[in-house]
């Protein structure tokens, strides 16, 4: 009797939540984060100069729509993982699928130019600096929706904060567009990739500290 009492205390006070809460909570994170991310671009690294020329042409939309679907592949998987029971199978499959696609269209491109030139392609002239430009674009989505998914209720704790960075780096990548120059698909398959997955990592990395409950 001393157990049905304290279930219907606790069950007193619950209210119902809207459906979408979860997806609108992390969502959130990433207009916060690209608002900051955009900032950051803007007092540092400013925009690429070309920018009204390139936004007409199809390659600088390719760049953002690959940023982007990782992005969304990162979002879904987070979004699920939110949930105790929350399965990121398919979020991961858009992810895979997104990461198949740019690697064999930059396979095909490098298959295609002159052996001398490969090395130019696949490296471009800032494969140094990217990697790690995404990352740091990536910090301040990351640090939101690790906050937000705190609030929810995680359970795979290291597989979250991956999703969430991998999440983070598609907005720190995409933002990053509107500076970099680069346009071959190798380029992107590679030096994007890993800028994203070093968000990932990271994520991995704190998530279990961060997404802890208190």
């Amino acid at each position: 009797m001393e157990t049905d009492r304290l279930i219907e205390g606790l069950a007193a006070d619950l209210r119902p939540v809207s459906p979408g809460v979860v997806s609108r909570r992390i969502a959130l994170t990433a207009l916060v984060g690209g608002a900051v991310a955009l900032v950051v671009v803007l007092a540092w690294l400013g925009l690429r100069h070309d920018l009204a020329a390139a936004v007409t042409g199809p390659m600088f939309w390719m760049k953002a729509g690959y940023a982007a679907v990782l992005g969304v592949a990162g979002f879904w998987c987070a979004e699920r993982l939110a949930r105790p029971a929350g399965s990121p199978r398919r979020a991961a499959a858009l992810g895979l699928l997104a990461l198949m696609v740019m690697g064999g269209l930059g396979a095909a491109t490098l298959m295609a130019t002159e052996p001398s030139e490969r090395a130019a392609v696949w490296l471009g002239h800032s494969w140094r600096r990217c990697p790690v430009n995404i990352l740091a674009l990536s910090l301040p989505t990351l640090a939101a929706a690790l906050w937000a998914m705190r609030r929810l209720a995680p359970t795979r704790l290291r597989l979250a904060g991956a999703a969430a960075g991998l999440f983070a780096g598609g907005v720190g990548a995409t933002v990053y567009g509107l500076h970099c120059t680069e346009t071959s698909p190798m380029f992107l398959a590679t030096w994007y990739s890993l800028g994203m997955a070093l968000s990932a990592g990271l994520g991995a990395l704190v998530g279990p500290w961060a997404l802890r409950w208190r």
